[in-house]
């Protein structure tokens, strides 16, 4: 079976380019541009790992990381974001409730390792 990937961006781009990197190595991709499309995508068909924005137009991704686990708990989320953070401060933040941090600037093989890491894959 293959795994699902939930994408939650504001940005169309970026949906997209997450969508074709992460189907073109084997995933199924679900994008949401909100936070309540995302959860409620959640609710219907449950990701087996989560990557969201931090910044979002409606909501801070941080709210969406705590209902995102207040759903699926065991489900990783990796934090992808154009906003730069010393990854000290994240961890001290957040670190319990996402899987990694990624800055948009980064490398789509980063992002690719990431998810085979968090998916075991």
């Amino acid at each position: 079976m293959t795994q699902h990937i939930l994408t939650l961006d504001d940005e169309p781009e970026i949906r997209e380019m997450l969508r074709e990197v992460l189907t073109s190595v084997g995933y199924r991709v679900s994008g949401a541009s909100t936070a309540q499309e995302a959860l409620d995508l959640i609710r219907r068909d449950p990701p087996q790992l989560v990557i969201t924005d931090l910044q979002l137009e409606e909501t801070d991704g941080f709210d969406v990381i705590e209902q995102v686990k207040a759903l699926v708990p065991e489900t990783p989320v990796i934090l992808l974001t154009g906003v730069l953070f010393d990854h000290a401060v994240i961890h001290s933040q957040i670190g319990s409730k996402i899987a990694a941090y990624v800055g948009k600037n980064e490398s789509l093989e980063r992002i690719v390792q990431e998810v085979r890491t968090h998916l075991g894959t």
